[in-house]
């Protein structure tokens, strides 16, 4: 009996003395808070009316028109009397002593006036050193001296599940302190091809724009710019922007007034499973190049339309998201190395990178020419193809292609009317596709089973299209 109570006692000693270390584990916010408190700083702007442009947040029940990373501003009407101006809440964090401060774009974007005030009340008109609407990054300066300023930490050392804190104005309270952890890095979003984005659970609503995001040595690791939601609020999906990310381009701006960046002058499109058994690659990995700028450094390189580019500079290609955010990263005139998978094979190529002057969609156009449809017999892919004309050709500037004149009901690809294929791709092989006869053969010789990858145009643009499955032999 003595024995039981011993065992009994000593179990409970273990689990009071594991129930301790767990408190003592639970993170403790104050000190960082206390120490880096100071240096957010809460911003609001003003609009003249004739300027203003309010975001207006639609009826979100259908899942088909939510509100997908919306920017998040609230902004204010003014009462009855007031002065015809709209207003916006934002945050931001001190990075120099002398009033170099740090926010998003557009928190501050067609702003007429920017007040920034501080945690002891004190106010300051501030003006734009410059801001870059692609990262969503602006670097403002107001004229104080003595401020606090925050410690900058390293984004590559953060861990996905590790304590991160926000400070920020939400719905314009001060200096509010939301905590979470990591839940992602390197995230890819639409529209934003230059920043591998901090995704967080740290509750982030209007007003928390271009405020700090913290480890918990109470550096700052991230800008936090965006959020995904179905109703304009907080979901538990953040992002911030890397603070490494973030300090390039205000040193460029700073510097230049601009931002810098490289290109290489490819439309691209995602390797999918399918396209990587196309083109006989070992995983789904790379960019598929669709078409290639003329004159530009990727055509005077040597790069070519079904080439996937798999490194760039050193660095691996993971993912299509990933090229325009290391090219984006080069300099202007620096000389990298491409590594691109070719008809089965590895090629070494060498490209100067160019300056990006305008943004590039990747995107097939959405008003194909109409064309009446041919009298004759479907192929396996369900379309009806006739050869390009000596005056198509000359119109389109193609040397071969086949003209997509009928899509049947139980088509397989993924095309219409009006579309032109250039290419076939299968196990690697790539093939120039320049009659119905050829096209027509080369289906017939496939299994049903067979995916195959087609190199489509669509107006001025191309992409490529997997067919997986074709239909039976007639």
């Amino acid at each position: 009996m003595q024995f039981v109570r011993t065992a009994v006692a000593l179990l409970l000693a273990a689990f009071a003395s594991v129930t301790l270390a767990q408190g003592r584990d639970l993170p403790d916010f104050t000190k960082l808070v206390e120490e880096q408190g100071a240096a957010v700083v809460n911003i609001s702007t003003t609009q003249a009316a004739r300027r203003a442009n309010v975001p207006q947040i639609p009826n979100i029940e259908d899942e088909e028109v939510l509100e997908f990373f919306r920017r998040f501003i609230p902004r204010q009407q003014p009462g009855p009397g007031a002065r015809p101006e709209s207003r916006s809440l934002g945050s931001g964090f001190v990075i120099t002593a002398d009033g170099y401060i740090l926010t998003n774009a557009h928190v501050i974007d067609a702003a007429d006036e920017i007040n920034v005030k501080l945690t002891d009340k004190r106010e300051y008109k501030a003006k734009v050193i410059g801001a870059d609407k692609r990262t969503d990054v602006a670097l403002i300066k107001i004229d104080a001296s003595g401020l606090p300023v925050v410690r900058m930490g390293d984004p590559a050392k953060l861990k996905v599940g590790e304590w991160v804190v926000a400070i920020g104005a939400p719905f314009g309270f001060e200096n509010t302190v939301t905590a979470g952890i990591v839940s992602a890095k390197g995230r890819s979003l639409p529209q934003e091809n230059f920043v591998p984005f901090i995704q967080t659970d740290v509750a982030i609503n209007p007003g928390n724009s271009g405020g700090p995001l913290f480890n918990m040595k109470g550096e700052v690791v991230g800008v936090n710019s965006q959020i995904y939601s179905r109703t304009g609020g907080f979901m538990g999906l953040s992002f911030a922007i890397p603070i490494d990310v973030a300090l390039d381009i205000q040193k460029q701006l700073r510097e230049k007034g601009r931002v810098s960046r490289g290109r290489i002058g490819v439309v691209i499109q995602e390797v999918t499973k399918d396209l990587a058994v196309s083109f006989g690659l070992d995983r789904p990995r790379g960019a598929l190049v669709n078409s290639v700028e003329k004159g530009s450094p990727a055509d005077k390189a040597g790069i070519e339309a079904t080439d996937i580019i798999t490194r760039f500079d050193g660095k691996a290609v993971e993912s299509s998201s990933d090229l325009p955010r290391i090219v984006g990263a080069t300099r202007p005139g620096t000389s990298a190395p491409i590594e691109v998978w070719r008809k089965g094979g590895t090629r070494s190529l060498a490209v100067t990178v160019g300056e990006l002057q305008e943004d590039r969609v990747a995107a097939l156009g959405d008003k194909p020419r109409e064309r009446k449809p041919a009298e004759q017999a479907a192929n396996r892919l369900g379309l009806v193809v006739s050869e390009l004309s000596a005056e198509q050709k000359k119109e389109m500037r193609l040397a071969h292609g086949l003209v997509v004149t009928d899509v049947r009901a139980d088509a397989r690809a993924e095309v219409r009317r009006g579309d032109v294929i250039l290419k076939m791709v299968h196990n690697g092989q790539h093939t120039d596709l320049k009659s119905t006869d050829q096209f027509n053969k080369l289906l017939a010789g496939l299994d049903k089973n067979a995916v195959i990858t087609l190199q489509v145009r669509r107006g001025e643009n191309t992409a490529f299209v997997t067919v997986s499955g074709l239909a039976d032999k007639g």
